[in-house]
């Protein structure tokens, strides 16, 4: 059997991180394939990230009342981890104590990104210093990286990759433009294998709330998004984050039951890239808006499935926010979802021969 890494960030504090790395590792063990998740450690970027997971609302500060639920969030994710399929630890400025591999594939995730702030810049993700026979990527993205200018002197080190994947239409851009070649666009693990999403809803119950997940979105989709579910009597639930402008607050979710509330919630409004992925997962209406950090991503998945008019812009009309959210999502998008599984699967297979 075919032993394979993945490097990726599966120890994030962040819902989509963790199921990305989730099911990229159960999805290729699915096809036949030894999968573990290359556990990476550093003492740098886990305070970084555990300072973040305890204020992600910054600059705003976090209220007292809810570092408890911040912790307790952070506990959850702990006990997600310690169940992944994990290698021997090794550090991530100094690899050269990991296992050695047949097979590594980078990705997915931001794993390109050197503008990510803590992640951004360790030459590992951009395959120096692994061990192992070959290398590929699967769904790897520049995140909000838009520059080529910016890849100087780090773009070349991807020449070391027999096969390039990306998840989003930016990076394929920027590969094509510093190496020259078109890369392969794959579909994010959630959306190609998801089957190793368990989500519970309540037995099939009537779902009598609208998700919110993300924070610091613009006043003017906040009222838009109020207006519409007190017009309709659905309660606004937020998850993973405070947001002061919903009915009720879930901050202290886990990963699991993140993935239990998306399924069972009337219809999602989000500015997270992985909230419109589990809406798409469990094709439920979703309202999208742009955040700085985030605008490349989910544009360019929604452009990418056919669900572009999810994406809401504040000259849009009320109106368009009822119809996206009122109505399931089109056929065409499942359609769409399902030629790019396809794809992406042909894909896989060439890299794992």
């Amino acid at each position: 059997m075919l032993k394979v890494g993945i490097l990726t960030f599966h120890r994030c504090i962040n819902y989509g991180s963790y199921w990305q790395a989730r099911c990229l590792a159960e999805g290729l063990a699915s096809m036949g394939v030894e999968a573990v998740l290359l556990e990476h450690a550093s003492d740098r970027v886990n305070r970084a990230e555990w300072r973040c997971a305890l204020q992600p609302l910054l600059p705003a500060p976090t209220p007292a009342e809810d570092y408890p639920l911040y912790r307790a969030k952070i506990r959850k994710f702990f006990g997600s981890f310690a169940a992944l399929p994990l290698s021997s630890p090794f550090s991530l400025e100094d690899p050269a104590a990991m296992d050695d591999y047949p097979l590594v594939i980078v990705g997915s995730d931001e794993v390109w990104n050197l503008r990510h702030p803590w992640y951004g810049g360790y030459p590992l993700f951009y395959g120096e210093g692994l061990r192992c026979g070959r290398l590929a990527s699967y769904a790897a993205t520049f995140g909000n990286l838009a520059s080529s200018e910016r890849l100087e002197g780090w773009a070349e080190k991807l020449r070391g990759f027999s096969h390039i994947s990306v998840r989003d239409l930016n990076s394929g851009r920027l590969i094509r433009d510093t190496l020259g070649f078109e890369p392969e666009l794959v579909l994010d693990p959630c959306l190609q294998f998801p089957e190793a999403i368990v989500a519970d809803t309540d037995g099939g119950r009537e779902p009598d709330y609208a998700a919110v997940y993300g924070h610091s979105f613009p006043a003017w989709f906040r009222n838009a998004v109020r207006d519409w579910a007190k017009d309709r009597g659905y309660p606004l639930v937020s998850i993973g984050y405070r947001n002061d402008w919903a009915d009720a607050q879930w901050i202290d979710a886990g990963p699991e039951e993140f993935a239990g509330f998306i399924a069972g919630a009337r219809a999602v409004v989000t500015n997270f890239f992985h909230g419109c992925v589990f809406s798409l997962v469990n094709g439920k209406p979703f309202a999208g808006v742009l955040s700085d950090y985030r605008s490349s991503k989910i544009r360019d998945l929604t452009l990418t499935v056919g669900a572009g008019r999810h994406v809401m812009t504040e000259d849009m009309e009320p109106s368009h926010l009822d119809v996206i959210l009122d109505n399931p999502l089109p056929a065409a998008v499942s359609q769409r979802i399902s030629s790019l599984r396809h794809a992406s699967s042909a894909y896989l297979s060439h890299v794992l021969q």
